[in-house]
């Protein structure tokens, strides 16, 4: 998000992680967002417009809500802030299957997904889960990024695979043979690795 908006667009990025809104440690802001009108008006870090419910609960706070609660949130966080013009809204969602990436699903049909794991086998399984929910929902995957790839040695700079490897590459593999005659699957090949 931070790259994008650096490079002229309008970004806003929305934390969809109930359970684990991180969003504002992440980008280094935290209060609780104006409302004018009835909008709610994002809060702005590196050029980013953002919201997330990380800006309305007490940090360390738990959110016990179940899927209608849920959804009322995501849906309210698409509909009800003012997110002005955009070229890019992302979304930032939990790992996995439940309601909050159905509910996106549901909602921004038309959304592109890019689907994020760690060399892990068990991250792996999960990232091939969340990207057949966006074949399912005839979602279009834009790619796979590999997170935590490698730890860069402090003293020669040689990539040191902390977690395994492959994994990613692993992810696209299985993606792009999930792809029926819609042609969902866009990455065409496109993994990105990125160090610990």
């Amino acid at each position: 998000a931070i790259a994008r908006a650096q490079a002229g667009l309008r970004v806003g990025l929305m934390d969809a992680d109930v359970d684990g809104p991180n969003v504002p440690m992440r980008m280094g802001t935290n209060a609780p967002p104006p409302v004018v009108g009835d909008r709610i008006q994002p809060l702005l870090a590196y050029g980013v417009k953002l919201m997330s419910l990380g800006f309305l609960i007490e940090r360390g706070q738990a959110a016990i809500w179940r899927g209608p609660i849920v959804m009322k949130i995501v849906t309210q966080f698409l509909r009800d802030v003012d997110w002005g013009t955009l070229d890019y809204l992302i979304v930032d969602l939990p790992p996995g299957t439940g309601d909050i990436a159905i509910s996106v699903a549901q909602l921004v049909p038309s959304a592109e997904i890019l689907v994020v794991t760690t060399p892990q086998l068990a991250a792996q399984e999960v990232a091939e889960r969340a990207g057949s929910i966006a074949l399912q929902t005839h979602q279009r995957i834009a790619g796979v990024a590999e997170n935590m790839s490698y730890l860069p040695c402090p003293h020669c700079g040689e990539a040191i695979d902390v977690f395994g490897a492959g994994g990613g590459q692993a992810v696209e593999t299985v993606m792009s043979r999930g792809v029926g005659a819609e042609g969902a699957w866009r990455g065409e090949g496109a993994v990105w690795t990125m160090s610990s």
